[in-house]
């Protein structure tokens, strides 16, 4: 008989996990309880008098292959409680989020409101990783919700009031599509805005295939698709698009087909990924430029100042060329739950990860939907060629034009040592503020160590969802500089993990 339940796959910003050995049905039947009962607390809490028999949640998946075991689980936990369920089936993670916007019928829902969203889902990561994504009132939980709904997902666990209640179904369980409504939704607000324009669309055999493609032909692109199949073996290439060799084959079909631009999603196509008309990626922080200073131009005719909230990886020039046009530019951390509270709590319009992430709040509800940035940038190229028919995508790169930058980095690190790691690393720098060969200008410390020179920086943080270190490095000297930084913090972190590892 089990005695413990395994919780390893709680994270800061989502579940997330191997399956079955830390992500599986088990698991997942008592987290949809414990998230249930955190729910009613919170609207309890509000002073709203309601019954479980009154909430309904929307339930979507991912097109991993345990995704539908994994859903299955869920659907019983909640109707289990009593909990009514919009199941929409698999879709990409923003239509999940979009279900708690979306107005759909009353004799769809029996006149029920979506309170929140379940998406099973673990987006980048490799095949044999699922996961969970939860929302609750349009807001993704943040990392102290996660760990309450752990709480409650323990207690449901160990009670005995639960045992034998998986096959009791007490909620109704509604199946419906919103994917039209999502379309239809977002093509009224951009009209044929695409007309003119030739996209080509890799969806990694993911799930933007459900719905990109057409969604772009409904704005008058010309679409040349890439592996919009749903295929939870990704037998094309892994879906990452941070990842630029799983850009290979867009960048030539882009190339080939002399396409304005390439349009790449992720497992869960919440994060984009962009190729230019000669073939080269577009780095997060790059992207995130181009829809801000687009913004900006819009905003400042009203008087407005657009604040953008980004994170600690992206480059300098993002931040100086944000503020520079007029805008208010705000570093913060890295993750999609830690972003999204930024926002509400600047009231910014815009936000953006080097991860992809981009979340519209001006136009849109706010939260990271891959899809939709696709949009917005077929509009930017659109309005660009209308006053320049010689425009390409890369014109809005100058400002970075003079900066050296090196890819995102990923080094190993077992998740157990990485936060005494990053500590003794920090004691080493501040007792040997000279082993760059540079005087250190500043260290920010709000995720990791942001390192910064004169002419650049070097940062080295822990990943939230997998067992490495990310790593960013600029430089106004040289690439060789950046390889400097690199080598030397590298170098560094090798010997403190090795002291950590053998002790």
């Amino acid at each position: 008989m089990q005695t413990d339940l395994n919780t390893s796959a709680f994270g800061k910003n989502d579940i997330r996990g191997i399956f079955p050995s830390q992500v599986n049905s088990e698991l997942f039947f008592y987290v949809a309880r414990g998230y249930a009962k955190w729910a009613f607390e919170q609207l309890k809490k509000a002073g709203k008098e309601t019954k479980y028999t009154d909430l309904c949640f929307s339930v979507a998946m991912d097109a991993r292959l345990h995704s539908p075991e994994l859903k299955a689980a869920i659907l019983d936990g909640l109707t289990s409680m009593g909990i009514n369920v919009l199941d929409i089936g698999m879709v990409p993670t923003p239509l999940g989020y979009y279900s708690e916007f979306a107005r759909l019928e009353d004799s769809i829902l029996f006149g029920l409101k979506v309170n929140g969203a379940l998406i099973i889902t673990a987006s980048h990561n490799p095949s044999e990783y699922n996961g969970l994504k939860m929302t609750f009132g349009g807001l993704s939980l943040n990392e102290a919700q996660i760990q309450e709904v752990k709480t409650y997902t323990l207690e449901a666990f160990e009670s005995k009031e639960s045992a034998g209640l998986r096959h009791i179904q007490h909620g109704i369980l509604i199946t419906e599509s919103i994917t039209e409504n999502y379309i239809e939704k977002i093509s009224n607000n951009f009209g044929r805005i695409g007309e003119g324009i030739k996209v080509v669309v890799d969806s990694a055999n993911a799930t933007g295939g459900v719905v990109a493609p057409k969604l772009y032909r409904e704005l008058g692109c010309e679409v040349i698709e890439l592996f919009s199949e749903p295929d939870g073996n990704f037998p094309n290439h892994h879906p990452n698009p941070s990842d630029e060799k799983t850009l290979d084959v867009l960048k030539k079909t882009v190339l080939e087909s002399g396409a304005d631009c390439g349009i790449a999603f992720d497992g869960d196509s919440d994060r984009i990924g962009v190729v230019t008309p000669d073939g080269k990626a577009i780095s997060g922080d790059k992207l995130l430029l181009i829809y801000a200073l687009d913004l900006i131009k819009e905003l400042a005719p009203r008087g407005e100042t657009l604040t953008v909230v980004s994170e600690v990886k992206c480059s300098q020039v993002l931040y100086d060329k944000i503020n520079e046009a007029g805008g208010n530019a705000i570093m913060w951390k890295t993750g999609h739950g830690y972003i999204k509270s930024k926002m509400r709590e600047t009231k910014a319009l815009l936000a953006g990860e080097m991860s992809g992430h981009v979340f519209f709040k001006d136009r849109y509800y706010g939260f990271d939907d891959a899809v939709y940035a696709g949009c917005r940038l077929i509009e930017i190229i659109a309005k660009n060629k209308k006053n320049n028919p010689k425009f390409v995508l890369q014109d809005l790169l100058v400002p970075f034009e003079g900066t050296f930058l090196l890819n995102e980095g990923r080094l190993k690190c077992p998740n157990e040592i990485k936060k005494p790691v990053l500590d003794n690393l920090a004691c080493y720098i501040d007792e040997n503020p000279d082993m760059f060969g540079k005087k250190i200008l500043d260290i920010i410390t709000i995720d990791g160590l942001r390192i910064i020179f004169d002419d650049g920086f070097a940062i080295i943080r822990q990943s939230n969802t997998e067992p490495v270190f990310t790593l960013r490095f600029e430089s106004k000297t040289s690439q060789e500089q950046c390889e400097h930084y690199r080598n030397v913090l590298v170098g560094k972190v090798e010997e403190l993990k090795e002291r950590h590892l053998v002790s």
